[in-house]
């Protein structure tokens, strides 16, 4: 499998148009900026897999199915760079290194839940279920100033500064 499909170009400038997302141009700067640093299929999937913590290579390979080498030493340096991730050596001869995320990585948590929701919805299935009762959550916008939910019919609210 190549990576030629899923991987955005660094220097491809993403620039949506304001009428057909609603997004001012702070928005698109704070999006194009976030799909700078992660907006690729693998380098999602390799943030996903270091959620439940640190893994060395080998790891990281078996449970990101189909990534090649190569692709996945490419993203880990790319994340590094981003300050995503954290590389620790665990052996000079050969060097080998365990990855963890850094706490901006994992602050990433959110938008993939939110990610795999909308996956799951918009494939047949179902939202993440709530443990204690089974109920397909939902997330909300919460405004901790005014202290209530912000929905999406007030989306003139909604700013992505």
């Amino acid at each position: 499998m190549t990576d030629d499909s899923a991987a955005i170009d660094e220097t491809e400038t993403l620039e949506p148009e304001t009428a057909s997302t609603g997004l001012d141009a702070t928005s698109r700067s704070a999006l194009a900026d976030a799909l700078a640093a992660v907006g690729d299929r693998w380098t999602l999937l390799v943030v996903a897999a270091l959620l439940d913590g640190p893994r060395r290579f080998g790891d990281l390979q078996e449970e990101v199915g189909g990534i090649a080498p190569n692709v996945l030493s490419q993203r880990l340096r790319q994340l590094e760079r981003n300050a995503l991730v954290v590389a620790r050596p665990y052996s000079e001869r050969p060097p080998r290194f365990v990855y963890e995320l850094s706490a901006a990585g994992r602050e990433l948590a959110g938008a993939l839940r939110l990610l795999a929701g909308w996956g799951a919805r918009n494939e047949g299935g179902t939202a993440p279920l709530h443990s204690a009762c089974g109920t397909p959550m939902e997330a909300r916008w919460w405004c901790p100033t005014c202290e209530r939910v912000v929905s999406d019919e007030e989306d003139e609210e909604l700013h992505f500064a």
